[in-house]
């Protein structure tokens, strides 16, 4: 009898890692798997563009839970998610990264004796000012299988006494990464859209609610990018995304035509965009990874990162940092085969 895992997702991060182990997943006849999708993000553009793109199964049960206060969100989805797998009874829960609906998802199975396994475990960028952090530390304590990318992510857990369970696996976004190169390879449609695109640029987004918390430090950091971008002589390529959109149209003076603005891009979309950038500017956890990946160099819109490895093999630096470490390969992230290691794990595990 095949094992069922019900998979719980809502933001876009966790549609592209979730894509790399779904197709695992589905090519195993070990495991059946069933998506709830909380809604986190839920505009075409935020979430439907990457299940049709990324070929991830439909949910079976779509909870259009979003907006309101953090506790108001999480609570929420923790009493969808709670009716569901009271119902289905799945033999485990799968949950990726640092969301609300990562630890609405972990915190309602740890409480119903089902077990957790956390995609990305072990990260830490010990600012706990930022609700990421909260989730991920919580979820972490909870969780009964640990897949984490990186050796640094295996020795924050056993500083917070997390042994058991932990395995490394490298980074299934590389899996991700290495799949959509194959995918956008030659592709018309994309070089198409993007045939206006400057042929040297810096590529942007910013999205992090201490980015955008107040017009004061957004306008701070649309000083930084459009300083960085006199200096290397780059226009710059920002995809707007929702939440950030709202702070542009207030800001005292438009942004000036160094700034290429448009609308959120589709994760093939975003690569292809990688495949073509000079530098990336972002406040996105994930993209460092994916720049470096592109073997881009990065520079991140915060004061600290839980990827210390691109910085301390320069291929990223903070924006308070005046420059890059001397560069090197990054070995942990592991070889692109992170989703078929996780599925030998549960197959014994779960």
């Amino acid at each position: 009898m095949r094992r069922r895992i019900f998979t719980i997702v809502g933001a876009r991060p966790q549609f592209i890692k979730a894509a790399a182990l779904s197709r695992a997943i589905k090519n195993d006849s070990f495991f059946e798997e069933t998506l709830i999708h909380t809604g986190q993000h839920f505009d075409t553009n935020m979430s439907e563009v990457f299940f049709q793109e990324l070929d991830i199964p439909k949910p079976k049960y779509s909870l259009d839970i979003h907006g309101g206060p953090h506790g108001q969100m999480t609570g929420r989805m923790m009493e969808a998610i709670e009716s569901i797998l009271i119902e289905e009874n799945p033999d485990a829960v799968l949950v990726y990264g640092d969301t609300n609906s990562t630890l609405a998802g972990a915190l309602v199975a740890s409480k119903l004796h089902i077990p957790v396994i956390h995609v990305e475990a072990g990260l830490r960028s010990y600012n706990r000012t930022m609700p990421e952090e909260i989730n991920r530390v919580l979820t972490d304590h909870i969780s009964d299988l640990l897949f984490c990318p990186t050796q640094t992510s295996i020795e924050n857990l056993k500083k917070e006494g997390i042994t058991r369970g932990v395995h490394h696996v490298g980074d299934i976004m590389y899996d991700a990464t290495l799949h959509a190169l194959t995918r956008i390879k030659g592709d018309k449609k994309l070089e198409e859209k993007f045939a206006s695109l400057p042929d040297r640029f810096v590529f942007m987004t910013i999205h992090r609610e201490d980015s955008t918390a107040s017009l004061e430090v957004f306008q701070e950091v649309i000083d930084f990018a459009e300083e960085f971008s006199v200096n290397q002589d780059l226009k710059v390529v920002f995809p707007v995304h929702p939440r950030t959109k709202k702070l542009i149209e207030t800001l005292p003076h438009a942004l000036n035509d160094r700034f290429i603005l448009m609308e959120p891009l589709s994760y093939l979309e975003t690569q292809f965009c990688l495949t073509k950038a000079q530098f990336v500017l972002t406040d996105s956890g994930g993209l460092q990874k994916e720049a470096y990946f592109h073997r881009v160099p990065c520079v991140t819109l915060r004061s600290e990162t839980e990827w210390v490895e691109t910085i301390e093999h320069g291929w990223n630096r903070l924006w308070t940092e005046p420059d890059y470490k001397e560069r090197s390969m990054i070995a942990d992230y592991g070889d692109g085969n992170g989703a078929s290691q996780m599925i030998d794990i549960m197959k014994i595990r779960v």
